[in-house]
């Protein structure tokens, strides 16, 4: 009796099951698993290092939806929101990086069909915000329930990074330069001048072992920080004082987290956009700027600044922001 084709076949079952069992092989309906630090660009995934909670995710912000995100939902309808709120205007937070596109590329891109080449092309400034809202829940709140704004990354107290939207949009959060830039509020409750501190001495305190800690107020509810039981500190215990935009401030530092986020993220976008230089406006001295670029220069900018570099009327990040531990540390990162 031939026994070949029984042969065969035993061989050929046999490596269907080894490419089945290996993983090599994918079937319909098979779910992809995502490693949880991955940020979205233009539809496409990439690795950061760190906790990324995107607005496809249980728990995250969707600067999609048109409805308020933390209003009773049954007055939450985009209807129901412009007669509530005079600051939204139209359904849409955000809108589609215009400037530097041709009539034709417009055209191809209306519908969100940006190619990584093309967004590359257009994108080459990272953009520090404080939020002075000390959470990133309160953060989304105010931005998008209230004053019809965006932001592409929200950065918590605990380090968690929040996408709310692809890099492929406009955000609204930085005017002039909105249609160059990506964005990001990092959860601070902001800078003010030396005698009208009332909102900080609201906000740190000392814990039992004498400890500079950030104290959440009970009115705030449910911080939903991602991090359970976490206990907030600032990278330095002391206020910060520093001179920006010609005015003393004085704030508190970000925490020990949100630095090691922020140094991973800003590493990852420069490397994904690389007209994203990692470095931040400078003086002759080679200091860092604490006031706003001229004009001029600002629109030959390209790397990562300050909302204050761009905006005379904005102070944020602050002094306290560490900005050589950021640059340094992303750099090191991407050598």
């Amino acid at each position: 009796m031939n026994r070949r084709p029984l042969h065969f076949a035993s061989v050929a079952l046999a490596c269907a099951a080894l490419l089945l069992f290996s993983g090599c092989f994918t079937y319909p309906g098979k779910p992809a698993k995502r490693k949880g630090d991955e940020i979205v660009v233009a539809g496409q995934l990439f690795h950061t290092g760190t906790p990324v909670v995107t607005w496809m995710d249980a728990g995250g912000y969707d600067a999609y939806r048109v409805e308020r995100r933390f209003s009773p939902f049954a007055e939450s309808s985009y209807e129901k929101t412009i007669a509530a709120v005079k600051d939204i205007t139209m359904p849409n937070r955000y809108s589609a990086r215009t400037n530097k596109l041709a009539p034709d590329e417009i055209e191809k891109i209306r519908g969100g069909g940006w190619t990584l080449p093309q967004l590359q092309n257009v994108v080459d400034q990272f953009v520090l915000h404080y939020d002075v809202c000390g959470l990133s829940k309160t953060c989304f709140n105010v931005l998008h329930d209230h004053r019809g704004l965006s932001i592409h990354f929200m950065l918590d107290l605990d380090g968690t990074i929040y996408q709310t939207l692809d890099l492929k949009e406009r955000a609204r959060h930085a005017t002039v330069s909105n249609d160059r830039s990506i964005g990001i509020e990092i959860a601070n409750m902001g800078a003010y001048r030396p005698g009208d501190t009332k909102v900080l001495d609201e906000w740190y305190g000392r814990d039992a072992q004498g400890q500079t800690v950030i104290t959440i107020p009970a009115r705030v509810g449910d911080p939903m920080l991602r991090v359970k039981n976490f206990v907030g500190r600032p990278a330095r215990p002391s206020p910060i004082h520093g001179t920006v935009q010609g005015e003393e401030l004085v704030q508190y530092d970000f925490t020990p987290q949100q630095y090691a986020a922020l140094i991973k993220l800003t590493a990852t976008l420069a490397r994904v956009f690389p007209q994203i230089k990692l470095d931040v406006p400078r003086d002759a001295a080679g200091n860092v700027l604490d006031h706003k670029l001229p004009d001029a220069e600002l629109a030959a900018y390209k790397g990562v600044l300050g909302h204050y570099h761009i905006q005379t009327n904005k102070t944020d990040p602050g002094p306290a922001l560490q900005w050589e531990q950021v640059i340094k540390g992303a750099q090191a990162l991407n050598r």
